[in-house]
């Protein structure tokens, strides 16, 4: 896969622009990207070195609705831990 194609969004929260001051970033990535893919990625789209990588697969609850019940979607999200020299400036 293409580094475009697993990074889908930078994760913009107040715990995660916390965590940018200890050079961790948080990424929205693809269900079927690893943490090698992720780390490629990265460094390919943002020039820096990264680390280390974490992943955290969040399924959203389910909602029941008025024709059964609807499972919640499944999403991965990456964290990033760069390099101390190096700082992404999307954040």
């Amino acid at each position: 896969m293409e580094a475009i194609h697993i990074i889908k969004t930078p994760l913009i929260t107040e715990k995660s622009t916390f965590a940018t001051g200890q050079n961790r970033y948080a990424f929205l990535v693809a269900n079927t990207a690893t943490k090698t893919e992720v780390k490629r990625a990265v460094q390919d789209l943002y020039k820096v070195r990264v680390v280390g990588v974490s992943t955290i697969n969040r399924r959203s609850r389910d909602r029941r609705t008025r024709y059964g019940h609807v499972p919640g979607k499944t999403t991965k999200r990456a964290i990033v831990r760069v390099h101390p020299d190096d700082r992404i400036e999307l954040f």
